[in-house]
């Protein structure tokens, strides 16, 4: 790393911090030629590789755009969709690759979403999916059916409660 004062090549780590979601690591170094002090800045970047072979950095921001539209009408809030991209994100830095395929990106997308809101997940799922039939709403629906997902549970839960009181 190059001294921005002296431009010696030779500096020590006198510190270390991770920020950002473990995505980004500062070090504060010293310079052993002129002991001048300087902090730099380390960073993890998730390449996507799209449909047409082009690359892109990962963006949390694209994600909540493209599920807000499957969100839109139902009761999901922008912290909602903060934490589903940052749970995407995981999920896909999990696997320690540098590069992704943009479809794992929809995957890795489809099984927090679907614990968010079951709508938008359908919704989301039909469009990522090329669903063209009635059948494939249908089989959807019937493995929606089949595996409730915990927070929907928890809904039903609340909902028979309130049944039960009035």
């Amino acid at each position: 790393m190059l001294c921005p004062f002296c431009r010696s090549e030779d500096s020590r780590v006198v510190d270390s911090r991770s920020g950002q979601d473990g995505t980004l690591i500062r070090r504060r170094r010293e310079c052993t030629s002129c002991n001048r002090r300087f902090t730099t800045s380390e960073t993890s970047i998730l390449m996507i590789i799209k449909r047409s072979g082009a690359t892109e950095p990962f963006s949390r921001e694209k994600v909540i755009s493209g599920v807000s539209k499957a969100c839109q009408g139902r009761p999901v809030n922008d912290d909602d969709l903060a934490l589903l991209a940052q749970r995407v994100e995981e999920t896909l830095r999990s696997d320690g690759q540098a590069e992704v395929e943009a479809q794992e990106v929809g995957m890795a997308i489809l099984a927090p979403l679907r614990e968010l809101d079951q709508i938008a997940y359908l919704r989301f799922a039909s469009v990522y999916r090329s669903f063209s039939t009635l059948e494939d709403f249908e089989g959807e629906i019937a493995l929606l059916r089949a595996a409730p997902s915990t927070s929907n549970s928890s809904n039903s839960k609340a909902n028979s409660q309130k049944t039960l009181v009035n």
